[in-house]
């Protein structure tokens, strides 16, 4: 049996690049404040997808939600071979909650038809949560499977997978439709491949044609900016290099369900803290001084 699957990825802020100006004053993450990245487990996701596909056949269609520079995760999908990629961006989806993210991708997928598999990422390292994977889930009444790290068999009917669970495994057999979620240990994603690099290097997003557009003729060239947008979307649409683009419009969303306004998790406090050492010691490079300090250490029961 050939499965229709979509992915969902995200663009997050690189966590290992931490500053003073990360967080918001109303708790928000600060986004320009560092580089963005694939998240990392929403590799393994598309992976998963992929290497389904290639063993049973259909169709790999990759959605993340996000401002415009989203588009680098779509072309990185791209590069790695997925069919189908849409960036869902809308101003007033801005500070959605997991809640609120999770009721416009639900209304997102909704708007693809047919699909068998939901691919996700165990969790996106910015806000850890796991949560939007289980709550899609339930928006789309799917039946899920979490913490997947292994396709065990695919028959025309069901999925065999093998759920981590931290001191042991599970294993399910599940029937499509279906959702699930994967963690880093399932696979190893693989590289972007060449030709498809310089295949898909040219593709571009609505927004950031009108980017473009905005450089080259200024802000206030409206009827100018509007005309090479169509022209650069007809030429790239004619060669499969433009990107989907979708807003809350278009995936038929409720609003008041979205945003701020749709997401009842607030931020209470923000606190910063900063780790100081009390003293130190200095250890020699012997095996002798390393055995002492082992010993130390488990006895006052720092490890052991």
């Amino acid at each position: 049996m050939a499965f229709n699957s979509v992915v969902l990825v995200k663009q997050v802020p690189d966590t290992k690049n931490i500053t003073g100006q990360a967080m918001l004053d109303d708790g928000t993450v600060n986004r320009a404040a560092l580089p963005a990245i694939f998240n990392p487990e929403d590799l393994n996701a598309l992976e998963a997808a992929l290497a389904l596909r290639q063993l049973c056949g259909g169709s790999v269609s990759v959605m993340t939600m996000g401002p415009p520079s989203a588009c680098e995760v779509l072309r990185e999908c791209l590069y790695r071979g997925a069919d189908r990629v849409i960036l869902i961006t809308d101003r007033r989806a801005a500070a959605s909650d997991t809640l609120s993210t999770s009721y416009i991708l639900s209304c997102a997928v909704r708007q693809i038809p047919d699909v068998q598999l939901v691919f996700c990422g165990r969790q996106a390292i910015d806000g850890d949560t796991a949560q939007v994977g289980p709550q899609l889930a339930e928006k789309l009444n799917l039946p899920q499977v979490t913490y997947v790290e292994e396709l065990i068999e695919a028959s025309d009917s069901s999925l065999t997978l093998r759920r981590n669970l931290g001191d042991g495994y599970e294993i399910v057999k599940a029937s499509p439709p279906l959702l699930m979620t994967i963690v880093d240990t399932a696979n190893t994603p693989r590289p972007p491949a060449a030709r498809k690099m310089l295949r898909y290097k040219r593709a571009r997003g609505k927004t950031e044609l009108q980017k473009e557009a905005t450089e080259q003729y200024g802000k206030d060239a409206k009827e100018d900016i509007d005309r090479y947008v169509q022209q650069r979307s007809d030429q790239l649409s004619a060669k499969g290099l433009l990107i989907e683009q979708w807003d809350l419009d278009t995936v038929k969303a409720d609003v008041t369900r979205c945003g701020r306004s749709g997401s009842p998790t607030k931020v209470h406090r923000i606190q910063s803290v900063v780790l100081t050492g009390t003293d130190h010691k200095r250890i020699e490079p012997t095996a002798q001084a390393i055995g002492e300090l082992v010993h130390e250490l488990i006895e006052d029961h720092t490890v052991g």
